[in-house]
């Protein structure tokens, strides 16, 4: 039996966070399916699945609380990244722009693994994927009441206002997504870009709070990741714009 490490759990991570290599846009939809299988046999194999030994892989993890940032952060991070596969792949459908396209399948892949690794540690701690009666981002609250510094995070200054489909901050609207899917050409280039702007900034800030206040190592180490990644297409989404005579969106007040 072959024993799962911290290090090595970290090392995956730290893959996941970089990025993935771009492979052919055709077949994304069968990349993105392998993605997420790819990480429930890694949950598999650290729970020692199928090895009869599974008790002792799993003690070597302590799992967090339910109400923990960690648990807190996974469960919503996989709800953000979920709707950003969305966006991604409904783009790939309406422009013939090969810049977008490639940067759409690129956010959709490693986004769609990392959401596998969030739902996988979930499943490895025993804990739900949805946790009845807590508020999305309610973890950032609690860091905040527990004297840590989260000042300048959307919805750390009396809660964000869930809306129309948009549970957390960056996240899309229905009516967006809406436009997102009547869009095409040009239009519906920006439009994602623009929607994925905001969608950055806002996972950024989630993924910062993470760093702060998780616990889990191999997590809080996605999480610095995640920071480092989006923050490098921000910059490119926003040169992207600029090149196709267009910017993104203001600031939404929360």
């Amino acid at each position: 039996m072959t024993e799962v490490t911290e290090e090595a759990a970290e090392e995956k991570a730290e893959q996941a966070a970089g990025g993935v290599r771009r492979l052919w846009w055709a077949a994304g939809s069968a990349v993105v399916l392998a993605l997420l299988f790819a990480g429930a046999a890694t949950v598999a194999s650290a729970r020692g699945d199928g090895d009869g030994d599974g008790q002792h892989a799993a003690s070597a993890v302590q799992a967090p609380a339910s109400g923990s940032a960690d648990a807190g952060f996974a469960r919503d991070m996989a709800v953000h990244h979920q709707q950003a596969v969305e966006m991604s792949f409904l783009v790939r459908d309406r422009t013939d722009d090969e810049d977008v396209r490639r940067l759409a399948y690129d956010i959709a892949n490693t986004q769609a693994n990392q959401r596998g690794m969030l739902l996988g540690w979930l499943d490895l701690w025993e804990l739900p994927k949805a946790a009845a009666g807590q508020e999305p981002m309610a973890w950032m609250a609690a860091g905040q009441h527990a004297g840590h510094d989260m000042a300048g995070m959307p919805g750390m200054d009396g809660g964000y206002e869930a809306h129309d489909g948009s549970l957390m901050p960056g996240m899309a609207t229905r009516t967006e997504l809406g436009q997102l899917r009547g869009a095409s050409g040009r239009k519906a280039g920006i439009l994602y870009l623009q929607l994925m702007t905001d969608h950055h900034k806002g996972g950024i800030d989630m993924a910062r709070g993470c760093a702060d206040l998780c616990t889990v190592k191999v997590e809080k180490r996605l999480a610095r990741g995640m920071v480092e990644g989006q923050e490098s297409e921000l910059q490119a989404m926003a040169g992207m714009l600029a090149t196709r005579g267009a910017a993104p969106r203001p600031e939404k007040v929360s």
